[in-house]
């Protein structure tokens, strides 16, 4: 049984790109943004309205993954194209570069250790800490962890979190963090003012929503799920942060495509220059990678994850307030 960096090296094969495979995800998955979001305001039916704009932010969401992808540097490198959709993406996902690949590297870099800077990560306090934070400390630390925080991603992660705190925080370097926020609030107000607030609704607000929600839920679950394991961090391993500390989640296939295989978190956090078409490869060769941590999208499931507030050092594992 391979174990630490082994298992890592062994991956190395597999964490090339095919290009044309990256292509072809690339501009489908952007097609059918396209479509669905035509659909929000050329269908017929309200009905089909409502579909096609729950299509659109599923569909964002799978094209999130590849701008994520693209960000590690994993699919479609040394490409001016490419570099140039990614650019427009994470704009108009409230994500722009400087931001998210900063925070994001950090996060991997990172990711479960106990007394770190809760960059590009949701914090995570010790049962010591927390007694020992004042009311207001430990009012901000369980809102940041709240459902309704998680849900409303959207207004609390992107708008506020990536967009107007990066740039109060450096406004030079996150000048594109500005640009987001304007064109994302004047993109709202023409829709509404031009074309009627249903069209604002299903063609904007209703997709990046539900995208925002999905995509905040799935980066808290792959991080606080029953069974995570944290750190001090003078005991931190990247190997072990990716196995012990980053879910697998299980999902039907119609989902873990939308999702672009995100759920395979514990092989990405393992080697982050494996495409995301090619994690259940990876997965299927190696025993190793399959005696992993899970949870998956079951209301049970999410329920037992959201219910995780603090870090128990002496029973080394995370627990409810009711706990507390």
């Amino acid at each position: 049984m391979l174990c630490g960096k082994d298992l890592i090296l062994a991956t190395k094969p597999f964490a090339r790109e095919i290009r044309i495979k990256s292509w072809m995800h690339t501009l489908t998955t952007l097609f059918l943004v396209c479509l669905a979001l035509a659909g929000t305001i050329l269908g017929p039916f309200l009905a089909i309205r409502i579909v096609c704009s729950i299509l659109a932010g599923l569909l964002l969401v799978r094209m999130f993954v590849i701008y994520h992808d693209h960000q590690h540097h994993t699919i479609l490198t040394k490409s001016f194209v490419a570099d140039g959709i990614m650019t427009v993406f994470g704009i108009l996902m409230l994500a722009p570069t400087s931001i998210w690949k900063r925070s994001h590297d950090h996060h991997h870099k990172h990711n479960s250790k106990l007394f770190s800077a809760s960059i590009g990560s949701f914090p995570i306090a010790t049962k010591q800490k927390f007694r020992n934070m004042s009311a207001k400390e430990r009012f901000g630390y369980l809102a940041v962890r709240h459902p309704l925080t998680i849900g409303l991603g959207y207004f609390s992660m992107f708008i506020v979190g990536m967009c107007v705190n990066s740039f109060l925080s450096c406004p030079r370097r996150h000048a594109d963090a500005l640009i987001a926020l304007v064109l994302h609030l004047a993109g709202a107000a023409s829709l509404i003012i031009f074309a009627g607030w249903q069209v604002w609704f299903f063609f904007f607000f209703l997709p990046f929503l539900i995208a925002f929600a999905l995509g905040a839920y799935l980066f808290y679950a792959q991080h606080n799920f029953p069974g995570v394991t944290f750190r001090c961090n003078n005991e931190w391993a990247y190997d072990k942060a990716a196995l012990e500390s980053s879910s697998y989640m299980v999902m039907h296939p119609v989902m873990a495509w939308f999702t672009g295989n995100i759920g395979y978190h514990h092989i990405h956090h393992l080697n982050a220059k494996i495409p995301f078409y090619r994690l259940p490869e990876v997965m299927e060769h190696f025993p190793e990678l399959q005696q992993c941590k899970k949870t998956s999208l079951h209301p049970k499931d999410i329920l037992a994850c959201l219910r995780l507030k603090i870090w128990c050092q002496d029973s080394g594992r995370m627990i409810g307030l009711r706990e507390l």
